[in-house]
């Protein structure tokens, strides 16, 4: 793998733990600055929303300014964001913190496009691998996250908390050096402007890019609903959060681990073989959760709705790059990164009302028709689009 490919996975690597560091303190941290219950995971959720903001801007912005600078603003917003939550947590301000969770959202909005940099850097042979490389960054977090969070909670006395966001700032200026050194193609290096760009309905209209878009949202709000709600239903269940906090960490190892292997099974088996394999892992999950609640079970649902984000997320990444020309990159990326994390955002904001509301095994059957139905889209549409492929090459 080059060089460029190796240094975006660093950067990704940072940006995972971060998020995984977020995951684990700012709950926390929204019931320890408000007594009113129902706020309490409102810092949680205008860093989603900040997310979802940045998707359709930040496409369009490293369209103008290329892809490094569009990364050094992204890190510039996330570093700003862990200032304003420092000093929000100094002076104990609920809204300003919130506020800070917002600007990281922005930033974390920016770092999802490092996965679509690397196919830019790399032949096209090398495609799956290198999103693969990319995402195998996630290893490094999901055992560094956790520790950060616990190691620094009380770094700053009776702060508690601020030196998470400490580590969180020396995270993304660690980013901005390794930045520094990558090689990234400038937009009108990458992009013919010349060319003829086709409407974006008419883009998102193509099977090639419903079964991306489809099999990604599915991937991740499942697994992001499932996710969430773990914890919460194992301490209905009676477990103490340090076997929750195990159960999470293995969980997102299975997300990450296979990344190092994902390229190879797509370039062995095709894209669809690994989607499908990825939604049999969920279908997997469901059934281990439907079928007991003792901590093995948990262990192994949340290790195989890893393992199947994997598959269909990384699968799906490598499919909606070949869904438009070069000239249309920007604003195709822009309309998937918006469609997939709006629907991450609903499932971030809905997970504990679900659970609260409804019930663990509830919430499993509530997911199946999801699964299914990517399931449907992948046979239904892909196949056809496999064979009109086919006919055409032939």
């Amino acid at each position: 793998m080059n060089r460029n490919v190796l240094l975006l996975s660093v950067c990704q690597a940072l940006l995972t733990t971060g998020n995984v560091l977020l995951v684990s303190v700012v709950a926390l941290i929204g019931q320890s600055l408000t007594n009113d219950p129902s706020l309490t995971t409102f810092p949680v959720a205008t860093q989603f929303i900040g997310l979802m903001s940045a998707t359709i801007p930040a496409s369009l912005i490293m369209k103008r300014i290329g892809r490094k600078n569009g990364f050094y603003l992204g890190n510039t917003v996330g570093i700003l964001g862990a200032v304003v939550c420092v000093q929000a947590l100094n002076t104990e301000q609920f809204y300003l913190f919130s506020f800070g969770t917002f600007l990281l959202g922005i930033g974390i909005g920016f770092g999802t496009l490092y996965r679509f940099a690397a196919v830019e850097v790399c032949p096209d042979d090398q495609k799956s691998r290198a999103i693969s490389f990319v995402m195998a960054g996630g290893v490094i977090a999901a055992v560094l996250g956790p520790q950060l969070a616990v190691y620094s909670q009380n770094l700053f006395g009776k702060t508690q908390f601020a030196g998470a966001f400490v580590g969180l700032l020396g995270l993304y200026c660690l980013a901005l050096v390794m930045l520094f050194f990558t090689e990234l193609p400038t937009s009108a290096a990458h992009e013919n402007t010349q060319e003829e760009q086709r409407p974006l309905l008419e883009i998102v209209k193509q099977p090639i890019f419903v079964v991306a878009v489809v099999v990604a949202m599915v991937s991740y709000m499942v697994m992001n609903l499932l996710m969430t709600a773990t914890p919460l239903a194992m301490a209905r269940c009676g477990y103490s959060f340090a076997e929750a906090a195990h159960v999470i960490e293995w969980h997102v190892l299975g997300m990450f681990l296979p990344s190092f292997f994902t390229g190879n099974l797509i370039v062995r088996f095709g894209l669809y073989g690994v989607m499908t394999a990825g939604a049999i892992c969920i279908l997997l999950c469901i059934g281990i959760n439907l079928t007991g609640t003792s901590e093995w079970h948990f262990w192994a649902a949340l290790l195989m709705l890893g393992v199947g984000w994997n598959f269909m997320f990384i699968s799906s990444t490598q499919l909606v790059t070949s869904s438009y020309r070069p000239s249309e990159k920007a604003k195709t990326q822009a309309a998937n990164e918006f469609l997939v994390f709006s629907m991450v955002t609903v499932s971030a904001l809905s997970s504990g009302w679900l659970e609260a509301s409804y019930g663990w095994q509830a919430m499993n059957w509530m997911m199946l028709p999801l699964v299914l139905w990517a399931l449907s889209v992948m046979f239904l549409i892909g196949s056809k689009q496999s064979s009109s492929t086919a006919t055409v090459s032939g």
